[in-house]
């Protein structure tokens, strides 16, 4: 097909800035020049890429595959040339809601002294998205996103829990059970993997809910009294929040922690980080067998 970089950063570029002139002035190319570059590719590549139809730029469904494809080609590219450069690339982990909670300082220091390998931490918000991109190497997930795109590694369970604002009654309840939460509203977040409406038996879940976008707006959500959440222990250590009090959720399975990068272009680094984070997770993490 004799596909080029250019093509590809072209294509990226356009499907980030959503138009034409946008991508243009991002990549320091005239709009014409940039225009016939897509043109070339979709030529080469035999289908319609971006829809120009609409009043407002969009990628087709084969566009929106090969941007996410592209984003990683070239990340790859740039990596070798640094690695060339300065040698080997750090790790990337990405996660959404709170990383390894109360492990993750110690997986921080203990990766740089046991490999020499630079650890990067990002908080992202569709870390699925990231990873498709390239602009992360692996991520943590309390919830496996869809295959086949992806690779897994179960690294160990948390605690579940139950974050409610203060002056909430069910703070004078006692131990407490998903029973006691089924008249309340839910507080749920895509993103978050720690908790949805199946939790419940179907013919006793919660009949009121509101999803959030992220865990600044559950945080807050929940702070001024207008909805509940069951989250993990790893919330309660990464996102203390004033007027938010989080209880133990007794005789609840416990939630999965995953570990997931790309099933192609991973990290050299990748076999090595699941065993050492494995590790740190486990060393005082509940066996779910006895929950």
């Amino acid at each position: 097909m004799n596909i080029e970089l250019r093509h590809l950063r072209a294509l990226a570029a356009i499907g980030d800035e959503g138009s034409i002139t946008g991508a243009a002035a991002v990549l320091h190319v005239a709009q014409p020049a940039l225009s016939r570059t897509l043109g070339q590719l979709e030529e080469r590549i035999g289908t319609k890429l971006v829809d120009r139809s609409t009043r407002h730029l969009e990628l087709t469904a084969q566009g929106q595959l090969l941007w996410e494809r592209a984003h990683r080609i070239l990340q790859s590219v740039d990596e070798a040339v640094a690695e060339v450069q300065a040698g080997p690339a750090p790790l990337r982990v990405g996660f959404a809601w709170s990383a390894l909670g109360r492990h993750t300082v110690a997986l921080l220091r203990t990766w740089k002294v046991d490999t020499g390998t630079e650890l990067v931490v990002r908080r992202v918000d569709d870390p699925a998205l990231a990873l498709r991109k390239g602009e992360i190497d692996m991520a943590f997930f309390r919830a496996k996103p869809g295959p086949p795109a992806f690779e897994h590694a179960l690294l160990g369970h948390e605690n579940r829990m139950l974050a409610l604002a203060d002056d909430d009654p069910l703070n004078r309840k006692g131990a407490l059970s998903l029973d006691d939460l089924v008249s309340h509203r839910i507080a749920l977040c895509s993103n978050a993997g720690t908790a949805d409406l199946q939790l419940w038996p179907k013919s006793s879940r919660p009949e009121k809910t509101v999803v959030v976008a992220n865990v600044d707006e559950w945080l807050t959500t929940i702070a001024t009294g207008a909805a509940i959440g069951v989250t993990s222990d790893a919330t309660e250590y990464s996102h203390p929040h004033p007027g938010v009090t989080y209880l133990p959720l007794p005789n609840t399975s416990p939630v999965p922690v995953y570990l997931t990068w790309p099933r192609h272009n991973r990290h050299p680094m990748t076999d090595r980080f699941v065993v050492h984070a494995k590790q740190i997770l486990n060393e005082r993490t509940p066996d779910p067998a006895r929950n």
